[in-house]
């Protein structure tokens, strides 16, 4: 979410790219409540929390025939794999006729729908729905792929790898192997014309070469309102009753006619039911749940909360700005820190949950003992003890690693860029050469805003006043004293904006001309980023070494989890093609019961209860809907495994018909991110019979009505035909 300039990034690369994240952590005591794992309840915590994000490398039968009476064959896998699809590099989608015509989320394609307004729309505001052929409209990048070609090359990367010198060798061996076996099959039969991705499982533990067909002409067909899309806006993410129409269609042109394909969901309008099994297929993102209880711990105690703390402070430095500013792009960034802001908050709750972490701890001690009995060897045993003692050292580099760390969006344009020229003072008179190539890219910053410069560097100061204390170094330099006392952080900043000679070319110019001219500079910022910088890139260095031994002891543990459970365990999700199950099935909150549907007329009732107030107002042709539309279903549970990138994922059932399309979880779903409990966890999906009942009454599109329900397709001239 926090992005690096081009300058930046290549004067510090080395230590931007080599961190996963912030280094937020402190304590290493237990969270109060968590109890050790010979005490925690032996019924609660097993290998099913780590979830069922199931791979088409090990298809789940026997799970599928034990748990639901279903007996899949090969055949069922293939075409639900076949009809699926990954929408761009972000989302999930899949083909729901046989003319290529594909669903996804209206929010995931919010970007690539409006980016083909033309002069006088606004699509946002009025939907979009091409009434012919002709009229549908295609998205310059847009691409979906569909995964065609499996290869387990598991041995060839852990045998590249074994015997390896230190852990960063090893990640070189691996790296070196992986992009050798894409190469290889690049020319491979078969293989040849596909988009190849190698595929990371259980950290390590396995490995997997994918081959996608890329389709690159898609078209926009249908696509509701924001209002519609996005109802209730932030205030209903994460939350269930749900009345979204979050839905968007697409068509996959070939040679530039309709794809033909026999790889499809077809649409039951009528096809949940209590309890009934419920398949959702998607690409979920990213989720940790191997990790170990002393990561979790290290989450918990500060890097989960200080993330928090700066997505809260920059967005609302965002909206204060954007107040005045109206600005579109703003906005959907707005939207972004404040999706984020409550997922993480849902993480947090999750964490400080006491009785989650005891099933995470009852899992490890569970994990720990079948390796004993499998009599795996002994470095791989003290995998878990080597985590923690890492963890615990990372725990020590936070404060200067995190707050310290220079990025635009963390400390403003100006502080970063004093950054930048306090390493290039250093390469000045230890390294000339270097320097000199570096010297081009020593440009003042252009700062677009000053408000937003001014709201950024105050964010940072009060971050780092909370993080590092009144007493520090950097702390008592960058707030000063005026008249005895401290400045605050938004006077400090206002103070470093108004003194920097940094937004000044000849001043940066004759800096960067005379060896020490930077290190002897008294500008504020300077001043500032001396103390700073030195300590983050110290934190930074130990912290990349304590990361690549972390990275190969989470391959040692994910080795050990396939050796134990096999396929049976899923591993984590890694934005690639999974199946996961589940049941429509109600849940208890909030002292109530939620039911297992929506209906339209909930949508109105929401809509009249706000007074029409944004954002749970409806656009004019909304207003007055007819009296059949009222009772028809719109959104409804299950009990089914997502997570970020399985938006847009088709949920399907037994017949391997669309019933459904997944968008978003509910509040208690959001520890989804370290541990899978069922328990009050739902996918929230809008219902097919919902977005045809919209089609119908709403937009009349019945083109798409037809092509969704009554095996037929469109011609060139948009005139419906049904095929025999």
């Amino acid at each position: 979410m926090h992005r690096i300039n081009l300058r930046s990034t290549l004067l510090v690369s080395a230590l931007f790219t080599t961190l996963t994240g912030p280094l937020l952590a402190q304590s290493t005591e237990p969270y109060p409540g968590t109890a050790p794992a010979d005490q925690v309840d032996s019924t609660k915590g097993g290998p099913l929390d780590l979830g069922k994000m199931w791979t088409f490398d090990a298809p789940p039968k026997e799970f599928f025939t034990k748990t639901y009476g279903f007996k899949p064959d090969d055949k069922w896998f293939d075409e639900a794999r076949l009809a699926s699809l990954r929408f761009a590099d972000y989302c999930s989608a899949s083909f729901v006729s046989a003319n290529g015509l594909v669903m996804t989320n209206h929010h995931c394609a919010r970007e690539s729908g409006t980016g083909v307004t033309r002069k006088g729309e606004d699509l946002n505001a009025t939907g979009f729905f091409a009434k012919t052929l002709t009229e549908e409209r295609k998205v310059d990048g847009l691409f979906v792929d569909q995964l065609v070609k499996i290869e387990d090359i598991t041995k060839r990367v852990q045998d590249a790898m074994n015997g390896v010198g230190n852990e960063q060798a090893q990640l070189q061996a691996r790296e070196q192997a992986l992009s050798t076996v894409k190469q290889e099959y690049s020319t491979k039969a078969g293989w040849q014309g596909l988009e190849l991705q190698t595929i990371t499982f259980y950290n390590g533990g396995r490995y997997a070469l994918y081959g996608f067909k890329r389709y690159n002409d898609v078209r926009l067909v249908f696509m509701p309102e924001l209002q519609l899309g996005f109802f209730g806006g932030d205030y209903d993410n994460f939350t269930y009753p749900r009345y979204a129409l979050d839905c968007s269609f697409f068509r996959v042109y070939d040679n530039g006619k309709p794809l033909q394909t026999t790889h499809f969901f077809k649409f039951n309008t009528n096809g949940i039911r209590d309890g009934e099994p419920i398949f959702v297929i998607g690409n979920p993102g990213h989720t940790e749940r191997l990790k170990t209880v002393a990561e979790l711990e290290f989450d918990r105690d500060l890097q989960t909360p200080a993330t928090i703390q700066l997505l809260r402070n920059r967005s609302a430095a965002l909206q204060a700005y954007n107040a005045t500013a109206k600005n579109d792009s703003i906005l959907n960034e707005i939207f972004s820190y404040e999706n984020s802001l409550k997922a993480y908050g849902g993480q947090l709750a999750g964490l400080r949950d006491a009785s989650l972490l005891a099933r995470k701890a009852n899992f490890e001690h569970q994990f720990q003992t079948a390796a004993k009995a499998k009599n795996l060897p002994a470095d791989q045993l003290k995998t878990w003890d080597d985590i923690a003692t890492n963890t615990a050292q990372l725990r020590s580099l936070f404060k200067d690693a995190n707050y310290l760390a220079p990025s635009e969006r963390i400390m403003g344009e100006y502080l970063t860029f004093a950054n930048v020229l306090t390493q290039f003072g250093e390469l000045l008179t230890s390294r000339p050469q270097d320097a000199e190539s570096a010297r081009s890219l020593l440009v003042s910053p252009n700062v677009k805003s000053a408000v937003l410069e001014e709201a950024y560097l105050t964010a940072h100061l009060t971050e780092a006043q909370t993080g590092l204390g009144n007493d520090d170094p950097y702390v008592k330099t960058a707030l000063g004293m005026v008249a005895g006392k401290p400045r605050t952080p938004k006077e400090a900043a206002a103070y470093l904006l108004k003194t920097t000679k940094l937004n000044n070319p000849a001043f940066i110019k004759e800096l960067a001309t005379r060896p020490g001219s930077i290190a002897a500079s008294d500008d504020p910022m300077l001043v500032l980023a001396r103390i700073g910088f030195p300590r983050y890139v110290a934190a930074a260095r130990q912290a990349r070494q304590i990361s690549q031994r972390q990275e190969v002891l989470r391959g040692q543990l994910g080795r050990m989890l396939y050796d134990v459970y096999g396929a049976a365990v899923p591993p984590d999700a890694t934005f690639s093609l999974r199946i996961n199950d589940g049941v429509v099935q109600s849940y208890n909150y909030n002292g109530t019961k939620a039911p297992i549907m929506t209906t339209f007329s909930g949508l109105y009732d929401r809509n009249y209860s706000f007074a029409d107030k944004a954002p749970w107002n409806l656009p004019a042709r909304w207003k007055n809907p007819p009296a059949a539309l009222l009772k028809e279903p719109m959104c409804f549970i299950s009990t089914n495994d997502i997570i970020g990138g399985n938006s847009g994922s088709p949920m399907i059932n037994k017949n391997r018909e669309a019933v459904g399309l997944a968008f978003d979880g509910n509040m208690e779903s959001l520890p989804g991110e370290f541990i899978f409990v069922p328990d009050a966890n739902r996918t929230i999906s809008v219902h097919t019979g919902g977005i045809i009942a919209a089609m119908r009454y709403i937009y009349k599109a019945d083109r798409l009505v037809s092509e969704l329900t009554g095996g037929t397709s469109a011609n060139s001239t948009g005139k419906v035909s049904t095929k025999k």
